[in-house]
């Protein structure tokens, strides 16, 4: 089974965390915040996926007056299926597509989640991704080595974790640590704290860390206390 990295133990991993906390915070601007959130849509997360749907409207309200948001889904489910909508910047648009999709049996395909944020971001900067999920399938190493990439390109991973597997939530600790993001566990009867964190993720992406700064709310203070200090 391959292993996490040791932090701070490894210097590769302390040398990653230095680049990413060198990072400029985003400026202030009037164009939309580009934010991917990405759903693992396997079988035992038809529950999640329907809370998301109900919660992303929310998303969107909160960064109207910051400059708006466009919000891409991608998914992973069934046999190595993988796909990503365009980015959008309507909630009825974006919910009408979700509420289409059901969730099948299948695999993990994180590794072809981060591939496609750090494609995009290299083209047009993503300025956060969301990942939600209770299982990590995949070798670690290569899936840690993506999201330094992620850090390293300005786009932090948030990783928001259902369940209670420890392998899942130390790999989602390090994507968010690696990448300069934040983690956040959450469960079935936790709705409103997913709304918090979501609403937060969408407020950070849209506005920068100001703009989280002024947000209330408990999600809000828990992502915040993550992200590292400005360069």
């Amino acid at each position: 089974m391959s292993k996490l990295p040791t932090v701070p133990g490894s210097t590769a991993v302390t040398a990653f965390l230095q680049q990413v906390a060198s990072l400029p915070t985003r400026p202030a601007s009037h164009r939309p915040g580009r934010l991917i959130m990405a759903i693992d849509a396997t079988a035992s997360r038809q529950p999640s996926w329907d809370r998301a749907c109900q919660l992303q409207g929310e998303m969107f309200g909160a960064t109207r007056a910051l400059g708006g948001l466009l919000i891409r889904l991608a998914y992973f489910r069934g046999f190595e299926e993988f796909a990503a909508t365009p980015f959008l910047a309507d909630a009825t648009e974006l919910t009408r597509r979700m509420t289409g999709i059901a969730c099948l049996g299948g695999q993990t395909q994180i590794g072809r989640v981060f591939a496609h944020a750090l494609g995009e971001t290299k083209r047009d900067r993503v300025h956060a991704l969301i990942l939600i999920g209770d299982a990590v399938e995949e070798p670690l190493d290569p899936l840690c080595h993506q999201t330094g990439q992620l850090g390293l390109h300005g786009t932090p991973v948030f990783a928001f974790h259902e369940g209670g597997d420890p392998r899942t939530r130390d790999a989602f600790r390090q994507f968010a640590k690696l990448s300069g993001g934040a983690y956040a566990p959450f469960d079935a009867a936790s709705a409103a704290t997913l709304s918090e964190l979501l609403r937060a993720v969408a407020v950070y992406a849209a506005g920068g860390r100001a703009a989280l700064a002024r947000l209330p709310g408990e999600g809000a203070r828990r992502i915040a206390g993550q992200l590292p200090a400005p360069g």
